[in-house]
């Protein structure tokens, strides 16, 4: 995550966002939630994988540490953080003091990039139910809801699948984890897509 954000600093964009790669992301749903906040504040928007905010160990000096506690948006469901708030994150994040931070707390980075803005920017988490990850019951978003949800994942839980339910023109096998129906279903002009499917 240290070079994406470094790569985004040097860019001049408005929005880092970081979700990962075997997550789908409705790109029309993340510019629509993003055009609702401005981009020169400090926004960290994303969904927390916890009920509470995490509990660590903080070190702070050779031989000190302090608790430390803060929320984080999981990586796994994805967040985005403003550019005003990333401009701010950079004594601990730019340059390579992203992973100095990081053995701080001995955490990953998705934690600690909710480190950094809580607990050191005192800037809170603005959660989003629109963003989702394989953490949670993904059967439980309604398929007359996928057109507004930011990202979508999948995975599998005690020998089942976890995916968001919907019908489409390809099968489960063919689509295990359902994002080429969603797809088709949000973006049905895309050339591979079937266009005699049913939805």
């Amino acid at each position: 995550m240290a070079v994406e954000y470094d790569h985004f600093i040097a860019s001049g964009r408005k929005w880092f966002c970081h979700v990962d790669d075997d997550n789908y992301v409705n790109v029309r749903a993340l510019l629509r939630l993003l055009a609702s906040y401005p981009h020169s504040q400090d926004v960290y928007i994303g969904k927390p994988s916890l009920d509470r905010p995490i509990q660590a160990t903080e070190r702070v000096g050779e031989n000190k540490m302090r608790p430390v506690h803060f929320w984080f948006a999981t990586g796994g469901a994805g967040f985005c953080i403003s550019r005003g708030l990333a401009l701010k994150m950079s004594p601990w994040a730019s340059g390579g003091h992203f992973l100095s931070t990081a053995e701080r707390i001995r955490l990953p980075d998705d934690c600690t990039i909710g480190y950094i803005v809580e607990a050191l920017l005192g800037v809170p988490l603005i959660r989003s139910g629109l963003f989702h990850s394989h953490l949670e019951n993904l059967q439980q978003v309604p398929a007359s809801e996928l057109h507004k949800q930011v990202t979508l994942s999948y995975g599998m839980f005690e020998n089942k699948r976890n995916s968001v339910h919907i019908k489409g023109p390809f099968s489960v096998e063919a689509d295990p984890s359902r994002f080429r129906s969603v797809h088709c279903r949000l973006y049905p002009d895309t050339p591979w897509c079937p266009h005699a499917a049913a939805f």
